[in-house]
């Protein structure tokens, strides 16, 4: 694991909103890296703090202490003109809601090429054209598109306009964040279909944001699932199934629906409760309890969890 390149690290990131009284952590003590090529998944209910981090790396949220690094260098924080735009054309972010994240009054010519205006990375207006058109035909849609307003569109192709623009900036680091919540069931796999595809074409790293752990088996590589803010496991996902060790998860993958309605009937749904973790003296902390899984919790816990684990182990 150790010869694989870093492509992103998060090392002790706090991420506050507000001062004083008012003062909101929504972040605390993260870190986990991100190897070049993969799709590590950030999975979690809503509030707890996966966009945020998604954001921190792309440099709309600021980190109030930790640091991220990009490609072993620090990208949170104040830096330079030059790293900044090197952040801002390399690693790009697919929004959750198509709709909002769209600008109604331009047209996806515009709105797809910004960033190519921005930082004047064409020749002339008849490469710009050219781009858009290549962009827009490579996530599925027609280039005669780009005359058109975004609510003339659908959900799945306002979605589809903005992996176009993220695209277009030829990143090598793509932040999604939930970018199938806001559509049909029917939609959801041919956007997911095309990220894998883009991600293989173009050599891309993702981190993927979601709340439905079935979604992120089909598309990650890792998972870290995060609880209010804090990492509580993390592994790769077929060993995070098969071996889930923290409460947490266990509760989220007791939440996914099984496809066979008998089954799905005698299931039995955990539910989360913070307050089992007693960590008044023994305090909980980050250790790898198999070869990379990794779990937040203290001594008495990790003992549980690997006793659970031999168990589990002996009666497969």
């Amino acid at each position: 694991m150790s010869e694989r390149e870093k492509l992103i690290e998060l090392k002790d990131v706090q991420i506050t909103f507000g001062s004083g009284r008012k003062k909101f952590v929504a972040v605390d003590d993260v870190n986990f890296d991100i190897y070049k090529g993969e799709t590590f998944s950030l999975v979690g209910e809503s509030g707890s703090g996966k966009t945020t981090i998604g954001r921190a790396i792309t440099r709309i949220n600021p980190v109030s202490s930790g640091e991220i690094l990009f490609k072993g260098q620090r990208i949170s924080g104040k830096i330079s003109k030059e790293m900044d735009k090197e952040v801002i054309r390399k690693c790009q972010m697919i929004f959750q809601d198509p709709m909002a994240s769209l600008n109604e009054r331009a047209k996806v010519d515009y709105i797809v090429s910004e960033g190519l205006l921005n930082f004047h990375l064409y020749k002339d207006e008849e490469d710009r054209r050219k781009k858009v058109e290549d962009a827009l035909r490579e996530v599925g849609l027609l280039p005669e598109f780009a005359s058109r307003f975004p609510h003339e569109f659908s959900g799945g192709q306002r979605q589809r306009i903005g992996i176009a623009r993220a695209l277009i900036m030829e990143p090598e680091f793509v932040v999604a964040d939930e970018p199938i919540s806001a559509l049909d069931v029917s939609i959801r796999a041919q956007v997911l279909n095309l990220l894998n595809r883009l991600k293989k074409e173009r050599g891309l790293t993702y981190l993927f944001i979601a709340h439905d752990l079935s979604v992120v088996r089909f598309i990650s590589d890792r998972i870290g699932v995060i609880h209010r803010g804090r990492i509580v496991e993390l592994a790769e996902t077929e060993e995070l199934f098969e071996h889930p060790l923290h409460p947490y998860t266990k509760a989220l993958q007791s939440a996914v629906p099984i496809p066979d309605p008998q089954r799905e009937k005698k299931k039995k749904l955990l539910v989360y409760d913070p307050s089992m973790h007693d960590y008044s003296v023994d305090k909980p902390f980050w250790k790898e309890l198999r070869p990379g899984h990794f779990v937040w919790a203290n001594e008495r816990e990790m003992e549980e969890y690997l006793k659970q684990d031999e168990e589990n182990l002996e009666t497969v």
